[in-house]
């Protein structure tokens, strides 16, 4: 095919439905649910096709390094990625991709949009849609995918079209919002009608025009965005003035309910966007009683449940129709069928002081350099558990409020205290007096692990001075 057709990767949102598993500080699509890749990777790894350039991916700066480091696990080569400065929904998310995408590739170039926390089964059907998406698009339509529904769902929008699942793109009679359970029902039995799934395609040009004529804030906030960006280490910062300033709004409301241009590929591949922990359930693979069980779990007379552990061994009896997520800090248990309340539950906790940093981080946190674990903390000390990838390092740094002392059970480190280097091993320890300048290294082959004992008056992650950073967080 003659288009340039370049992937945009959405990877900015929060996936609270899914906790405990999916927090804000990592959410479901940097998350793995079935087999060895994230949502995310197995996203990047649908795109390494010869349709396609390397992807762009918008994120926020949150994510940034996950993204990153996620992507080069695979080995795959990103084009560019956009860091929005605040959440603005997908509409601007997706203005502010074309206008970098038709200055990088010219106005012809077609966008694949793709959300990153969907589990999809790239088969023949899905790539025969692909290329009948590329058609439509290169042609000026702005396509989406409908889904062939299977069951009556109120999670979903719809879509009203005579398209037929294996043919052309068709144009779009009716966008219908998330409907209540009888409605859902009459539109499963009246036909004609899929599930809107927030995938598109569209050439930069063509929507660019379209968002200017329907949605003018949402285009002058992504041209001004684009236009005021900034290089950051790998990342592109886009303008925080400008992109504030575009409503919070989503794609389908800004410009394809409005727009004559849009046409749907009605599609019957597997399909899931995984937005409950229903939907994980009905994704997974189910043994004789229909349960999903995933981790250190024992089942006994349980049926139709979905349990998952990433921690302590779950033992469940003589249940039906359960979820049960257990991670190391917070165990959420609740009716499979409702799973869609989660997100009241993850309201309450958000509301509450001494429960906000649940929805928020795990008790492991990621960095680019490799990441951190807390195992006891107490008034005046705390104890972590860090492991620094092969060939990285910490930034050089000094904290007013606390000492540190490492001790290196895996691997070599080296380690910079006040100037001094020194090369530790296995059982060796050193001591890193308060308002000392140091950094810790791996220079090895295989990941470092490391045992940090905190002891202060103050022992938050705030209490960092960084003088010297690679990831450019000086």
């Amino acid at each position: 095919m003659s288009a340039t057709v370049v992937p945009v990767v959405l990877a900015g949102g929060l996936g609270t439905r899914l906790w405990p598993l999916s927090r804000a500080s990592r959410p479901k699509q940097f998350l793995t649910f079935a087999g060895p890749l994230s949502l995310f990777q197995s996203t990047l790894a649908r795109v390494d096709d010869a349709r396609y350039t390397p992807p762009v991916v918008v994120t926020n700066s949150e994510y940034r390094f996950v993204a990153g480091e996620q992507a080069a696990e695979i080995g795959c080569r990103l084009e560019s990625v956009l860091l929005e400065p605040v959440a603005r929904n997908t509409a601007a998310a997706i203005a502010a991709a074309a206008v970098h995408v038709a200055r990088r590739f010219g106005d012809d170039a077609v966008l694949h949009v793709l959300p990153s926390d969907h589990q999809i089964r790239a088969d023949e059907s899905y790539w025969r849609a692909v290329d009948e998406a590329i058609l439509a698009a290169a042609m000026g339509q702005l396509v989406t995918f409908g889904i062939q529904p299977t069951h009556p769902e109120t999670g979903f929008g719809y879509i009203k079209s005579d398209a037929q699942v294996g043919g052309a793109a068709r144009a779009v009679t009716q966008f219908i919002e998330k409907p209540e359970a009888s409605r859902a029902a009459k539109l499963i039995a009246d036909g004609g009608y899929f599930w809107n799934s927030g995938m598109f395609m569209m050439g930069a040009g063509c929507f660019l025009a379209e968002a200017e004529k329907l949605a003018p804030a949402i285009h002058e906030a992504a041209l001004g965005a684009v236009s005021s960006a900034s290089e950051d280490v790998d990342f592109v910062r886009l303008g925080e003035n400008a992109f504030m300033a575009a409503p919070s709004i989503s794609v389908d409301y800004a410009i394809f309910e409005k727009t004559d241009r849009a046409a749907v590929v009605a599609v019957d591949f597997s399909w899931s966007d995984l937005g409950s922990w229903d939907a994980v359930w009905k994704s997974g693979t189910h043994d004789g009683a229909s349960n999903v069980a995933r981790g250190p779990v024992t089942l006994s007379g349980v049926s139709s449940s979905l349990v998952i552990s990433d921690h302590a061994h779950v033992a469940v009896s003589d249940l039906e129709d359960v979820t049960v997520i257990a991670t190391n800090d917070a165990v959420y248990v609740g009716r499979l069928s409702l799973t869609q309340r989660v997100g009241d539950i993850v309201d309450q906790l958000r509301a509450q002081a001494q429960t906000t940093a649940l929805t928020e981080t795990h008790q492991t946190t990621y960095r680019p350099w490799g990441g951190y674990a807390s195992v006891l903390k107490g008034d005046r000390f705390q104890v972590k558990r860090l492991f620094v990838k092969p060939g990285r390092r910490l930034s050089l740094q000094k904290h007013h409020h606390r000492a540190e002392h490492w001790i290196v059970v895996h691997g070599t480190a080296e380690v910079t205290l006040d100037g001094a280097v020194t090369v530790l091993t296995e059982n060796q320890s050193i001591f890193l007096p308060l308002g000392c300048l140091h950094r810790l290294s791996n220079p090895g082959r295989i990941e470092l692990e490391v045992i940090e004992v905190q002891t202060g008056s103050y022992l938050g992650e705030d209490d960092v001075v960084r003088v010297e950073d690679e990831f450019g967080r000086a």
